[in-house]
């Protein structure tokens, strides 16, 4: 969650301190003990920098939601949400049938989604307070997003197990993280993951890939699903 687009000082700073005042009027927040966020992990007070105005045109939301068959009714969840960028737009497309788990390990995000959840009047989120240790997803998920935070992660390889132990049989993961290539936004190049790193964890994770897509102009998007015949992972929940 690292993309390094300029947005003025003063946006930034309008954003962290609406979210400051008005964070505990949005929805339900699933609140458990938080160990010591990793120096890895994407400062909050930058958060504005997460809100680039073209990030649509090069992220590409909606492209990627299809990918993942996410519909109306559907129950996903936003792991790594940050501030929440992709957290709406997955709510806005579940529509009110379905459901949006925003997960982060640090409490100032989901202060930033409920703020924005508020804002947008959607009542069909629900943040989750995960750990380095436990994402503390729920189960029968139709699809998990993880987008620009897996260089953040300790360990992958656990993170992707509990993951693939929340999907429903059918359930979709999506990866999305910037190449190597350069270019565009994002973190330097000696921050960025390998795609094929990121295919070797989640096969020791017991995930399949479904699909390497390419459409993204700055980015890889990894598609995952249960390996067939294989039973998932244990649930932790």
């Amino acid at each position: 969650m690292i993309p390094r687009c300029s947005l003025a000082t003063r946006a930034m700073v309008t954003f962290v301190t609406a979210t400051t005042a008005l964070a505990g009027t949005a929805t339900t927040a699933m609140v458990v003990a938080q160990d010591q966020p990793h120096a890895r992990l994407f400062p909050p007070d930058d958060i504005g920098i997460l809100e680039a105005p073209d990030r649509d045109m090069w992220q590409k939301p909606d492209e990627i939601m299809d990918v993942l068959n996410i519909a109306d009714g559907s129950v996903v969840a936003d792991v790594g949400a940050g501030a929440g960028w992709f957290t709406v737009r997955l709510a806005r497309r579940v529509g009110p049938n379905g459901l949006v788990f925003a997960q982060d390990v640090q409490q100032p995000m989901l202060d930033a989604i409920a703020y924005r959840v508020n804002r947008e009047g959607l009542d069909n989120v629900e943040r989750v307070l995960g750990t380095a240790e436990d994402p503390r997803l729920p189960a029968d998920l139709d699809a998990v997003l993880i987008v620009d935070v897996y260089s953040e992660v300790e360990d992958p390889v656990a993170l992707l197990r509990d993951v693939a132990a929340a999907l429903k049989p059918q359930g979709r993961l999506g990866i999305v993280d910037f190449t190597r290539a350069g270019g565009g936004p994002g973190p330097e190049l000696e921050l960025r993951v390998d795609a094929e790193d990121v295919i070797r964890d989640a096969q020791d994770a017991g995930l399949d890939l479904l699909s390497h897509e390419t459409f993204l102009t700055y980015q890889f998007l990894l598609v995952f699903g249960l390996k067939p015949g294989e039973p998932p992972p244990a649930h932790r929940r």
